[in-house]
Formats: C-alpha cells, structure tokens, sequence
C-alpha cells in the first residue's frame, strides 16, 4: 500500500524538484551579471551573450538528438510572444540590478507567483481564495520593509518599477506556457524562445541601448557569459517547463522561492552587500506570504 502510494506520487515529486532546481538555477543571474558589470558591460550586452551562448547549447543538443526545427504559425506566434516577454522580463531585471542590491531585487522579484494567482482569476476564472488576499496582503509588508536599504536610504523608485515589470511579464510568460500547451519538446520550445528574445534585445541595443553589443576580450568575460548562459538559461527554462507541464503554473512558481534565497546568499556572500535584520524578516515576510499558498494549494 505505501509503496503503491509512493509510486503513485512519483509524477508530481518530479515536478516539485524540477520546479526548485529551476529556481536554485535562476537565483544565479546575479553572480554572472555582476561580475561582467564590474568590467563596464551594459544589461543588454550582458544579455546578449547569455542568450547568444544557450541558444548555441541547445541547437547543439536538438542536432544531437535528430529532433527537426519545423513548427507551425500558431507555434510561431507564441514563441515570439514568449521570446518578447522573456527579453521585457530579463532586460528589466537586470537594469534593476543598477539601481539596488541583486538580492533585493531578486526578493521583489519573487512577488510573481502572487502575480501568476490573480492572472489566473482574471483571465482563466481560476477562484482567488481568502488565503491567497491574505498573502498578498503580508507581501505587501514585506515590501514596506524592503522599501528602505540596508543603509536605511530609501529604494530607487526606479529600480522598484523595473523589478514590478520583470516580475508582471514573467508572470505573463509563466500562465501563457501553461495555456498554450505547445506540442514541442521543453529543449525544442526553450531554443525558438531564446532566439526570438535575442532578436528583441538586440532591436533594443540598437534603437534605445549601447548600440551592437561589443565582442568580449577577456576569457573571464566568456566564462561568466557561458556559465549565465548555462545555468539560469538553459538549465533554468528547461526544467520550469517541465515542472509546469507536471504540476502547473502556480505551484511552480510558489517553488519559486529558492531563488531569491540563492540570489540573496550570492549578493551577501560573494558582493558584500548589507542584510540587516529588517531586510531578512521583509524577505521572509514575501517568501511566507507565497508559501501560504503553496500549503493550501
């Protein structure tokens, strides 16, 4: 009977670890991207090679596996919408990183999956339950706690608006692949995605940004665009598709809360940045107010 039961479980078991290995990998932008601003590289540049370096990884891997790159126009323009939502999301997230600490801009970050529960009842009928108004509610506090660094300056309003709109379009980003359901591999789906994002962020560059991205010179600066590339890309996509396949939008992103964690452990332990005991209970406050829902859900 329990190894029955276990078994039985397997699937969604599955789901939750893919959902929080996909958020322990995403939570390691800022180690890269901090890095490569340190040598004068723009958000934009930044991004450029992370996603010119997974959509190398993974057309190597769809070639090695024989997998065929045709897709129809309903296929092809949801990949743009995907590819244009993951480019708002990234650029927005990383230009916050100019503005305040990587591991607070990662903490509001987190406030998408209280973003992805109201997009579901907005658009798709899906009940907003008491608890979930609750959580909102203690989110909010965290925030009010956040609002002041960990220097007691008050946060750039800026940096606060572009986290609010990485956050909103990945939350986006996140209902739409659960919806859509494409019929395509989570590699196949992830490499058109990335492409298309790529096409954006460099009509960005080139109309509102630093121009065409300058060639790296370092070997250093290839590592760090390798390794955003590798971990928070490719690694990071890969499994959130397979986890929202398993076990859907929301639990995935209420999984999401490792990555804050990782990114906030990263800022302190490796950047220095300050974590005073107002910032960690603001930070609990968020993640608690997300696990609340995970627990009823």
């Amino acid at each position: 009977m329990l190894l029955s039961s276990f078994v039985s479980r397997l699937p969604s078991l599955k789901g939750f670890a893919l959902a929080a290995a996909s958020a322990i990998c995403y939570g390691t932008n800022p180690l890269g991207a901090l890095h490569l601003y340190a040598q004068n590289y723009s958000p934009e540049t930044v991004l450029f090679y992370r996603f010119f370096t997974a959509a190398i990884l993974l057309l190597t891997v769809i070639l090695a596996k024989g997998s065929h790159f045709k897709i129809s126009f309903r296929e092809f323009l949801a990949l743009v919408a995907f590819g244009f939502l993951f480019a708002a999301s990234s650029l927005t997230y990383y230009a916050s990183f100019k503005y305040m600490d990587a591991g607070l801009a990662s903490t509001l970050l987190f406030l998408y999956p209280l973003e992805v529960s109201v997009l579901m009842a907005i658009f798709f009928k899906e009940r907003i339950k008491a608890w979930t108004i609750a959580s909102i509610a203690v989110s909010m506090a965290g925030v009010a706690l956040l609002y002041r660094g960990g220097d007691g300056s008050t946060l750039s309003s800026v940096g606060c608006l572009l986290v609010f709109l990485s956050s909103i379009s990945y939350a986006i980003y996140m209902v739409m692949a659960n919806r859509i359901n494409l019929q395509m591999g989570s590699v196949k789906m992830t490499f058109y995605a990335i492409c298309f994002c790529l096409c954006f962020l460099l009509l960005y560059s080139v109309t509102l940004g630093a121009g065409l991205p300058p060639i790296f010179t370092q070997a250093n600066s290839w590592g760090w665009g390798f390794m955003l590339g590798f971990v928070p890309t490719v690694l990071s996509l890969i499994f959130m598709v397979k986890a929202v396949k398993i076990i859907g939008s929301t639990p995935t992103a209420i999984l999401g809360a490792l990555e804050p964690v990782t990114a906030v452990t990263i800022g302190v332990t490796v950047f220095g940045e300050t974590l005073t005991t107002r910032i960690i209970a603001g930070i609990a406050l968020i993640l608690g107010s997300t696990m609340l829902v995970a627990v009823k859900k």
